[in-house]
């Protein structure tokens, strides 16, 4: 059986070290397990206290995806084995020991990489949806590529933007962020950097001659200085300049639709529209078919974490995360999209007119836990 994360140091001009971690599962698109989050929490907090490593490095095998999400299957059987249970104890948000392993270690990960004390480049060519999006947001350094596809599709399978898209979503320009998260909608690589996704754009072509560049540099273990030397190389390789993506180009659109004063009147208006454009179309389509309770949660997340700071954040959805194992719609959407593959989820509410807020507050939001005892109550402490 193949290793699913790889690992290996690259030497460079001056002694240091490059330290370079590759999700290798390609059948599942590179996407997250646990085994996987593990091996990367362990290396990657090995490689930040090694003063030789000068710069991490994580990207995917294969030419399809850098990571499509997380991977699915375990979780889905653990859901029914809760669901088993019956009664209370099929509901309890902690009831579910895989579930709250698996959160606890990708919550904390993405976390530690969003404050990774060194020069932290992530190479998202291909798919980075997801859990995808999650081990990228946190990067120093985002690459996309032009044949990148970036999303947050959750509300497709009853969870919500997660692993800190609140966060991220917030501090997209205009309405963009409540867009892509109640759409699920795809991002090409110029949309990627004008909503604040990635920062730099490389072809994939280039990729080695890029790694052997920073293989040439004179890395110092100053942060700054580091990171001024990642960035040179990277703008020095930039792709020739792209066209406006869609997002870009229906802009005030979307901030007239997301402008609406609560979310029915927002999901009717971005049903409703009548347009040509195959982006906006899909969009349309998925927010359609996917959970209005996941449409809700999404929205009132923005609006919870608007202030709070990053740990905090990661805090409140990582209890959303059991709640919606539990007691939410994740269990059926996985099943109609991934298992079963037959796209007909039986979702707990018709539209978002009956996913109201007071059923978000009482269902959703209600933490497993004490500040005092919650998981990741040490983060950013």
């Amino acid at each position: 059986m193949s290793q699913v994360v790889l690992f290996e140091e690259l030497a460079t001009r001056h002694g240091k070290r490059i330290g370079v971690a590759t999700l290798n599962a390609e059948k599942t698109l590179n996407s997250l397990s646990l085994d996987m989050a593990k091996l990367l929490d362990e290396r990657l907090g090995a490689w930040a206290k090694d003063p030789e490593i000068a710069l991490v490095v994580l990207q995917g095998a294969g030419e399809k995806a850098f990571c499509a999400g997380g991977d699915l299957q375990l979780l889905y059987r653990a859901i029914l084995e809760q669901r088993a249970k019956g009664g209370e104890a099929a509901r309890e948000p902690r009831g579910n020991a895989f579930a709250e392993e698996f959160f606890e270690l990708e919550y904390r990960l993405d976390y530690e990489l969003h404050t990774y004390p060194k020069p932290y480049l992530c190479w998202g060519h291909g798919i980075v949806m997801g859990g995808g999006m999650g081990l990228m947001a946190g990067a120093s350094h985002r690459v996309v590529t032009e044949v990148s596809r970036l999303a947050m599709p959750e509300v497709t399978i009853g969870l919500f933007p997660d692993v800190g898209a609140s966060w991220l979503l917030n501090r997209t320009p205009g309405k963009s962020g409540l867009f892509l998260g109640l759409t699920g909608a795809q991002l090409k690589a110029a949309d990627a950097v004008f909503v604040g996704f990635a920062d730099h754009v490389v072809a994939q072509a280039d990729k080695q001659k890029v790694y052997a560049a920073l293989q040439d540099l004179d890395w110092t273990g100053e942060r700054e200085h580091d990171d001024k030397l990642l960035t040179d190389v990277l703008r020095a390789n930039a792709h020739e300049p792209l066209p406006a993506g869609p997002l870009r180009e229906n802009f005030d659109l979307i901030n007239d639709l997301c402008g609406r004063g609560s979310l029915p009147e927002i999901v009717d208006a971005i049903l409703g529209l009548q347009t040509e454009d195959p982006w906006l179309q899909r969009a349309q389509q998925t927010l359609a078919a996917g959970a209005p309770g996941s449409a809700r949660i999404a929205y009132d997340l923005l609006r919870r974490a608007r202030l709070l700071s990053l740990a905090d954040v990661f805090r409140l959805e990582h209890g959303v995360a059991l709640q919606c194992a539990a007691r939410g719609d994740f269990g059926e959407g996985i099943r109609a999209l991934i298992v079963d593959k037959d796209r007909q989820p039986k979702w707990t509410h018709a539209s978002v007119h009956e996913a109201t807020r007071a059923w978000a507050d009482e269902v959703i939001f209600e933490s497993p836990w004490t500040a005092d005892t919650h998981p990741l109550a040490a983060l950013g402490r």
